[in-house]
């Protein structure tokens, strides 16, 4: 696979789990991939696997805007202009799922996470796709953004319906300047981070009633996911932008 030789792509929040694989695919089709985490630990495990050779690490606390700002600086000064931007760091952060017991502190840390941190990026990285006429942007929604979560709060639900809306807004403003931007929204993706809510917020029992109600009657995986990605991130997609996603197995359905 090279259909994205030639490109170079950011990844935020890719130094584990779903970010990962999204990384390693880029990566596998020919792009020179530079991934953001916070995670000292998470990145030297992440860059001793064969799958993740050539890929540029960098250490920052996407939370924090001058920690971005400080990244950026550092990823021009390597040689990267970005064609292809993920914005994939997000998460409950563990955040109580009953809205009354969500917390202002709850509220801002998964928005600040799941949106300004996306927001920061965009910001960074869009000057250079409208200089040269060309770009992907791809940001990481949710089911829960679409239909409601059954083990999230309202926190989460929240900072991804704005993910998704930012997305079509992102499309019509970019689009003339030859820059697309869809998000892929998945249903529960079985990574560590994710099995392990489950299995706190959920019984057994609730858990086969769950996948029952997906018509394809398993859960998603990083792969399914990645695959999605590496569609809106190549040239093959040029005529498809303000789109949302659903990779869910019709767990969640609209026309």
């Amino acid at each position: 696979m090279s259909q994205l030789e030639g490109k170079t792509a950011l990844v935020s929040g890719a130094a584990d789990g779903l970010g990962e694989a999204i990384a390693a695919r880029l990566a596998a089709e020919g792009a020179r991939v530079a991934v953001l985490d916070r995670s000292a630990e998470a990145i030297e495990r992440s860059a001793a696997r064969p799958e993740m050779a050539g890929v540029h690490f960098e250490q920052v606390d996407l939370c924090d805007a001058t920690d971005i700002a400080a990244a950026l600086d550092r990823l021009d000064a390597a040689g990267f202009a970005f064609d292809i931007l993920v914005n994939n760091a997000g998460g409950s952060l563990h955040t109580p799922r009953a809205f009354v017991e969500e917390t202002d502190d709850d509220w801002e840390r998964v928005m600040t996470l799941n949106v300004t941190a996306a927001v920061r990026l965009t910001r960074a990285v869009v000057p250079g796709m409208v200089d040269r006429r060309y770009g992907r942007i791809i940001n990481l929604g949710s089911k829960a953004g679409r239909y409601g979560s059954l083990f999230t709060g309202a926190n989460y639900v929240a900072a991804k319906g704005a993910i998704q809306s930012m997305t079509l807004q992102l499309a019509q403003e970019f689009g003339p300047y030859g820059i697309t931007c869809n998000a892929v929204c998945p249903g529960a993706t079985l990574t560590p981070r994710v099995e392990r809510l489950l299995s706190e917020r959920q019984t057994p029992e609730e858990r086969a009633r769950v996948l029952e109600s997906i018509p394809v009657r398993r859960h998603g995986t990083v792969g399914d996911v990645a695959h999605a990605v590496s569609f809106f991130a190549s040239g093959e997609s040029g005529f498809i932008t303000g789109q949302l996603l659903d990779v869910n197995g019709g767990q969640g359905m609209c026309s």
